[in-house]
């Protein structure tokens, strides 16, 4: 079986940013709330989210560009859900439009069924089942 084969969509486009104006507006002025939840989620709550998006403020003053950080966890969820994309396509999502990665990223965690309001610890408590990862076929299918 081919990878591509294994490989999911996501489940709403890249460009999809307006059709969900509460998470827009969030991700448009304060982009370290939403990266914070997403990163808290996709690290399985090891990290909390007022530490990732402090970290992602941080690294976005400095050095203005926050992508060096955001594009990992973008990744990190692609490789978690076996989403479509590459380490390359990521950091470019990323640096050419980091608001709408953000947004795609959140709502797919948000249409996995994740609270995405409150962090991962409430999210396993209230669903068990979220902390399980995907189930991945081995071996050899025809």
């Amino acid at each position: 079986m081919s990878k591509s084969q294994d490989v999911a969509s996501w489940s709403v486009g890249f460009c999809d940013c307006l059709s969900d104006m509460k998470t827009c507006c969030t991700a448009c002025w304060c982009p370290c709330i939403t990266f914070g939840q997403i990163a808290e989620i996709a690290d399985k709550g090891s990290t909390s989210c007022g530490a990732s998006g402090a970290i992602y403020t941080l690294i976005r003053f400095i050095t203005g560009c926050p992508c060096l950080y955001s594009c990992f966890y973008r990744s990190k969820l692609r490789n978690q859900y076996n989403l479509e994309g590459g380490g390359c396509g990521d950091c470019m999502r990323h640096f050419c439009c980091e608001i709408c990665a953000l947004i795609q990223e959140y709502r797919e965690l948000k249409n996995r069924g994740f609270d995405m309001s409150i962090g991962w610890q409430a999210n396993v408590e209230k669903n068990p089942g979220l902390a399980m990862a995907p189930r991945i076929e081995k071996g050899m299918n025809r």
